[in-house]
């Protein structure tokens, strides 16, 4: 289908209507009634025979209001201090044997090991990268040090701490260092 220029080809020109007496009749009708449907007095009457009628209707029952009020209710008295009745007898008897009481707990003396541990929480190319994690280390009051170590896949610098005489010493300084999120170290025999 072909397509159609509407815009560039304007208005079509409008006929010119004949100056008749009739024509002139009945514009001054037509300009007539849209001036009477501009001013809608109807409706301005309406609204206004509401309004009056509203306030006629608030007017007549304005003396109509209850005079009743509701009467309050008695309430009761509540008792005083005497009437209040006695406490229970207790039934139990750990509240009186509990301060007394002693738990004693037979602790056997660890044995000390001949293994000694060592804790590596971290391993870099760089001494600048392992001197850095010394330092958060060092903020936490743990003594870290840097081993060179020089294998087949090149140079590395390891972050230890130690040696410590049982695990359990260990363990407590590898939690120390999780709340600072240092959770890489790992726990191993001390073999250097």
């Amino acid at each position: 289908m072909a397509q159609r220029d509407y815009v560039s080809r304007g208005r079509p020109p409008q006929k010119k209507k004949p100056n008749n007496k009739n024509n002139q009749r009945k514009q001054v009708k037509q300009s007539k009634q849209g001036a009477v449907a501009s001013f809608p007095i109807v409706r301005l009457v309406i609204v206004v025979v509401l309004l009056i009628g509203f306030g006629v209707f608030l007017w007549s029952i304005k003396d109509n209001a209850s005079t009743e009020v509701d009467t309050e209710i008695a309430r009761p008295v509540a008792p005083t201090e005497e009437a209040l009745p006695e406490l229970p007898e207790e039934e139990w008897e750990y509240i009186r044997t509990l301060p007394g009481y002693e738990v004693e707990v037979d602790v056997e003396a660890q044995e000390k090991s001949d293994k000694r541990y060592l804790m590596q929480c971290a391993s870099f190319r760089t001494r600048a990268q392992a001197e850095e994690m010394k330092a958060k280390i060092a903020f936490q009051g743990l003594e870290a040090l840097i081993r060179h170590s020089s294998g087949s896949n090149g140079d590395w610098f390891r972050v230890i701490l130690g040696p410590y005489e049982s695990k359990r010493d260990a363990e407590k300084a590898k939690h120390s260092l999780r709340k600072v999120n240092i959770a890489t170290c790992q726990i191993w025999y001390w073999n250097l």
